[in-house]
């Protein structure tokens, strides 16, 4: 692989001079061939030779004198591909030089490794300093321009050498007679060449040796984003070979080891064959659209294996747990896959699993965790987990259940359909248990994406705010259902990871809510600090929601509450809460430096008000909740109350940039919104401060021998001590002197200690009485 430094500095002279070396030897071939052509050939037509020699020198004749036109055939693709390849090196290198030449206009620099910094470091810059300022989102355009500069090069150079290498070929005594025009063609033949190896290999079934079965990974996972390669196997295998060859795979009844033996080899298969689909499913062309159709219309029919009969959704929802679907065909085979179930459940008398047994058993469809795959609806959520776009329009649409029938008008709303009334199979989950877990834990990142615009596992670091106004519609979906009644969340286990990373994304719009006076207003109160409004005070989700409300202060109250109750959206929810709350103190109160008198310190106390009774809201829900669920006294409640103030440390090692913050310390990826793109000192601040280990205390002897109150009256000081980590980043961010540190520090920390106590005058939800 090339490097930047290489791009950057390759010289090309060598290369440029081959050009024209290769172009005077097809001049040369071309008069060569004309005379063996008119010549040697057309003499040897001529002749009138009779007997062995007729047989023997005539044909060898014609042989050498088309071996002159080979040549020439060969020489042509070699001197096109050299020429195309050195306009590709020159592009790239001529890219870089000009991003290097002009990145100090931009405040900017790019080493001799590649590596974009400041030309001048903000904590150096001087007072009068008035040169450019770049921001993240500059950093990551110069970083992704010289990525694919660099990108360009090594798909050129990756190429052109494979074809170099396929024209010389391996028979010393013939020419190849390959023609290729240009380096594109060069690389749509090897796409063929290698969609072709993968098909001679997938016909082999589960009598793959497991060397073959790494052969047909290397192949998809060198091809796995090349549309052409994708759509050229996916129309070679077609709809039924992908769905027949899978089911097979999970069928041990032939006597096959792959899956006892090499499951890891099964599970990266799995991968690479979704990503090779789901980039084969962006071809527009009339093949590929026939092929979209016709998966889902094999949906519902039986793919019989020697031992099992899966109908074809089972299979192909296990093929896109990974991977950028076409949002139209993903939205269209979900419809598909839901008129299909109603309609062998007897639109909807019969439960889920009803429609979905076969005959012999269970097959094993997924090898990636989790499941084994039976439940269709597992792979689709998981499959809408990865494509936000796809998931937001089939939860904010409705399914057509009767589409042959233009005049009943029969209809579901799929956000219903999913989050209430479908009764969600039980399915065998790693440890051979039959659990409900994976299908709500896919639903739980289908939603994640539809609300927040990102897959719901993409890697937090330099992901934006993207939501809309769709997403919006989405979350206030969530926040009616699972803010309505406990149950939804405490019956659905594996979704309260996901409701609190979708609460820690809308954790602007909570706050905004509950700023409010009236539980049913729906008006944010005048001047808010917070949502997500623009300078000119617009929001991201339409102009009804300049100065409207997502919910009420009511609903947001119930959703923090419930969604509190769970360890883990506690957890996620009080982090997002006092990251947001710091960053909105950056935002809106004095600057450090600056002077300020009590009239300016307004929309802090505010900020800090609703940080802190927010706070006290999830902490009495939780724990609330760890009394409904455990016995007072015993060693699980009290190990349940020492958790409780554990979210601190997921701070730790959290990254902000461009109005995010993403959560990594141990949330597992949460995007929390800031209150500005520019990340302040109080934030900073925040993120580096250390935190003791609460839950290790609990652990020992000592602390288990307290009673339980003694110890949640403990965790709840615990918890309200947390809650001054805001106003504690705030006034000990550098820049205030000495005086006006300690001045906020006592002012704005006994007003929290004072505010927390509204908590209690909510009306919070009632703890979950489990079965």
């Amino acid at each position: 692989m090339l490097k930047f430094d290489q791009v950057l500095h390759a010289h090309l002279s060598g290369l440029k001079e081959a050009v024209t070396v290769w172009s005077e030897t097809v001049t040369k071939l071309e008069k060569t061939k004309e005379k063996a052509e008119t010549g040697l050939q057309g003499k040897a037509d001529k002749a009138d030779w009779k007997g062995e020699n007729a047989g023997v020198t005539q044909a060898f004749v014609r042989k050498t004198a088309k071996e002159f036109g080979d040549a020439l055939t060969e020489a042509s693709s070699i001197r096109n591909i050299l020429r195309d390849a050195e306009s590709e090196f020159q592009a790239a290198k001529a890219e870089l030089e000009k991003l290097v030449a002009e990145a100090p206009g931009k405040g900017m620099r790019i080493d001799q490794e590649g590596v974009v910094g400041y030309l001048i470091r903000p904590d150096s810059r001087s007072k009068d300093y008035d040169g450019p300022k770049p921001q993240p989102a500059d950093f990551d355009a110069e970083r992704a321009a010289i990525k694919a500069a660099i990108d360009r090069a090594n798909n050129a150079d990756d190429v052109a050498s494979r074809a170099l290498r396929g024209l010389v070929g391996s028979d010393k005594m013939n020419f190849s007679g390959t023609n290729y025009d240009s380096l594109a063609a060069a690389s749509k033949a090897q796409d063929a060449e290698d969609a072709h190896a993968a098909y001679e290999l997938y016909k082999k079934g589960d009598d793959a040796t497991p060397e073959e079965i790494d052969k047909l990974n290397a192949l998809f996972k060198a091809n796995q984003k090349d549309p052409y390669f994708a759509e050229k196997f996916a129309l070679e295998v077609g709809p039924k070979g992908s769905m027949e060859y899978w089911a097979d795979m999970g069928d041990p009844s032939d006597g096959s080891r792959l899956g006892v033996d090499h499951r890891d080899k099964l599970k990266e298969l799995q991968t690479n064959w979704s990503l090779t689909l789901a980039t084969a499913t962006h071809s527009t062309s009339p093949e590929m659209e026939q092929w979209k159709a016709d998966v889902i219309k094999a949906g519902g029919e039986p793919i019989q294996t020697r031992g099992t009969s899966p109908y074809g959704f089972q299979v192909m929802s296990n093929l896109m747990r990974v991977g950028d679907y076409d949002d139209k065909f993903l939205k269209d085979y979900g419809n598909g896959l839901v008129v299909t179930e109603r309609k062998m459940t007897g639109d909807g008398r019969l439960p889920a699993d009803r429609a979905w047994h076969q005959l012999g058993g269970p097959s094993h469809l997924n090898w990636m965790g989790g499941d084994l795959g039976n439940d269709p609806m597992v792979g689709f959520m998981e499959g809408l987990g990865h494509n936000p776009k796809a998931s937001t329009d089939f939860f904010n649409s409705s399914i057509d259940l009767t589409p042959e029938n233009t005049k009943d008008d029969k209809k579901i709303d799929p956000f219903d359909y999913f989050t209430k009334d479908r009764e969600w199979p039980d399915s065998i989950n790693d440890k051979g248990d039959l659990t409900k877990e994976p299908g709500y834990n896919a639903l739980g990142h289908a939603l994640e994406s539809a609300t927040t615009g990102h897959p719901y596992d993409a890697d937090p670091e330099g992901l934006k705010d993207v939501r809309t106004k769709e997403n919006a519609e989405v979350m206030q979906k969530v926040v009616e259902r699972y803010g309505d009644d406990p149950k939804y969340m405490h019956k659905q286990p594996g979704i309260d990871d996901s409701l609190g990373k979708m609460g820690a994304a809308y954790i602007d719009e909570l706050n905004r809510s509950l700023e409010t006076d009236s539980d049913g207003a729906m008006e944010e109160k005048k001047n808010s600090p917070f949502g997500a409004n623009d300078a000119k005070g617009h929001s991201r989700f339409g102009s009804e929601f300049d100065t409207g409300l997502l919910w009420n202060r009511g609903d947001a109250v119930n959703f923090m509450g419930i969604v509190s109750q769970s360890e883990t959206g506690h957890s996620t929810l009080s982090a997002a809460e006092s990251l947001y709350t710091t960053s909105v103190l950056d935002h809106v109160g004095p600057k450090p430096g600056s002077t300020f008198n009590e009239m300016d310190l307004t929309d802090t106390r505010t900020t800090l008000r609703i940080g802190s009774e927010a706070q006290g809201i999830m902490d009495e829900s939780r724990m609330a909740q760890i009394d409904k669920d455990y016995e007072k006294d015993s060693e699980e409640h009290k190990k349940a109350v020492g958790k409780t103030t554990e979210w601190v440390k997921f701070g730790v090692g959290a990254v902000a940039a461009g109005g995010v913050v993403a959560l990594t310390g141990g949330a597992g990826g949460v995007l929390v919104p800031l209150a500005a793109e520019t990340v302040g000192g109080a934030v900073t601040t925040f993120i580096g401060m250390e935190t003791d280990d609460v839950a290790e205390k609990y652990e020992k002897d000592e602390e288990l021998k307290k009673k339980s109150d003694e110890l949640k009256q403990q965790a709840l000081n615990d918890g309200k001590e947390s809650s001054l980590r805001p106003g504690i980043a705030y006034a000990t961010a550098p820049g205030w002197t000495d005086e006006q540190s300690n001045y906020l520090d006592e002012h704005l920390v006994e007003y929290v200690r004072t505010s927390r106590l509204h908590a209690r005058d909510n009306n919070l939800p009632d703890p979950y009485e489990k079965d």
